[in-house]
């Protein structure tokens, strides 16, 4: 297996451009697509997940031109993709995935979609039972469940009502809001159950919005499609930083503010961010972090206390609203004066992999003790500092990858397994944090 040694990392300090947000990148991609009209879109994120949802976009007919780095052309299908008969695959990427099948199913072809083995164990049968109530034909071609689907022509029942879980997974509703809007009836959604990590949603409804679909909603319960809805293309739009990627170099400047480094600034993301995962800078104020921010940058070392002591504060705290970010305050646990408790993270057990199986086994190989249970995950610091060479598995997770490298503030060396993983939302991740990484005097 290829592998990363990291030595030991003394201190950080600098300022990181951040890739485009994987979540905005491949909505406006898609939507895009389903437009009437051009679009150029600027700042794209360049990773695995991207480029699945092009190829695939091109696959089903659309226009999709490179403009240079980070720039792609797309001419718009105005509502109707040209190929009827496609087979797609999509990796590991939910984002691209979940979407597709709301809209291919409403498209009046046959397709197949698929993805790598762990994609066939990520749940879609919640947005299948929603779409097939309204007339949808969709088979599973495995695990009833679960990827690859086929999907074929079908009578679509439009406007009225549907109903979707909201307790499983953000990205199936998110899936339903792109789609419905095809179909130019009212429809109205409504949510059975708690719905999870409800700023991606937001992150969808402002999408929505730049393409000209502005979506009525009740709370969190309730949310309509207007009648006549229909996707223009708002000429050029940029994408923002990726916020949850903007975690691990966050957190990386409070770490080393603990020992004299720090701090650190992040570019493409702030107070203007319409990501949720911004949000985790409060949870780093509140174990000792000082943060700056202005509209397009964030900035994070530690606060007077806390380089005083030379810790972090622990926390108990309800991450259902940022879990991708929540891995990286699993490991900034490790540098705490106590216990940490993660509640509300569920989840995580459907994701790219069974995040908090992974992250409990490899935590502890750096020392600490680990509770996990359902949806929770309780991380107590080692008492005599991380263990040294401990190697970590990545279970071709980018999360597990990027987060587990901030262990390397903790003066050990430690080997990253299967590195290559952050290719699905950040290829430069390593060398970006040697970027910023100070020299021992």
């Amino acid at each position: 297996m290829e592998y990363l040694d990291l030595a030991p990392i003394r201190r950080v300090r600098g300022t990181v451009s951040l890739p485009g947000s994987k979540s905005i990148s491949n909505r406006t991609l898609l939507l895009a697509a389903l437009a009437a009209g051009e679009t150029r879109i600027r700042d794209l994120l360049e990773s695995d997940d991207t480029r699945h949802m092009l190829e695939a976009l091109r696959r089903l007919g659309v226009a999709c031109e490179a403009e240079g780095a980070q720039a792609v052309r797309i001419r718009g299908a105005g509502g109707v993709l040209p190929v009827k008969q496609a087979e797609l695959f999509l990796g590991n990427a939910g984002t691209a995935l979940r979407p597709l099948t709301a809209v291919l199913a409403l498209s009046g072809g046959d397709y197949r979609l698929s993805g790598v083995p762990r994609m066939h164990e990520r749940p879609i049968g919640d947005l299948v039972d929603a779409l097939k109530s309204m007339g949808a034909d969709i088979d599973y071609l495995g695990t009833p469940g679960y990827p690859p689907l086929a999907i074929h022509p079908a009578k679509i029942r439009t406007g009225g009502v549907v109903n979707i879980r909201g307790d499983t997974s953000s990205q199936f509703l998110t899936a339903l809001l792109m789609a419905l809007p095809l179909t130019g009836a009212k429809t109205t959604i409504n949510i059975v159950g708690e719905l999870i990590s409800r700023p991606y949603v937001e992150i969808t409804l402002n999408t929505l919005r730049r393409f000209g679909v502005e979506v009525m909603r009740e709370g969190w319960s309730a949310f309509t499609i207007p009648a006549g809805s229909r996707y223009a293309s708002p000429g050029e739009i940029y994408v923002e930083g990726d916020a949850s990627s903007a975690s691990y170099f966050l957190a990386a400047g409070a770490i080393s503010g603990l020992s004299g480094g720090g701090p650190v600034r992040v570019e493409g993301v702030g107070r203007a961010s319409i990501q949720g995962d911004v949000r985790f800078t409060e949870t780093l104020e509140r174990m000792g972090a000082k943060i700056t921010m202005g509209d397009n940058w964030i900035e994070s070392g530690a606060g007077e206390e806390a380089a005083r002591r030379g810790k972090l504060k622990a926390i108990t705290a309800d991450f259902n609203h940022i879990p991708d970010a929540a891995m990286t305050v699993a490991v900034a646990a490790l540098f705490a004066d106590g216990p940490s408790t993660l509640r509300n993270i569920g989840s995580w057990r459907v994701k790219e992999t069974d995040r908090i199986a992974a992250m409990a086994t490899e935590l502890r190989k750096l020392g600490a003790a680990v509770e996990e249970g359902a949806d929770y995950l309780k991380v107590t610091p080692p008492a005599s500092g991380l263990t040294p060479h401990a190697t970590i598995d990545t279970y071709e997770d980018h999360r597990v990858a990027m987060c587990f490298s901030l262990a390397a503030l903790g003066g050990v060396a430690l080997r990253i397994n299967d590195p290559r993983c952050v290719a699905k939302t950040f290829p430069e991740y390593f060398e970006v944090l040697a970027g910023i990484t100070v020299a021992a005097a």
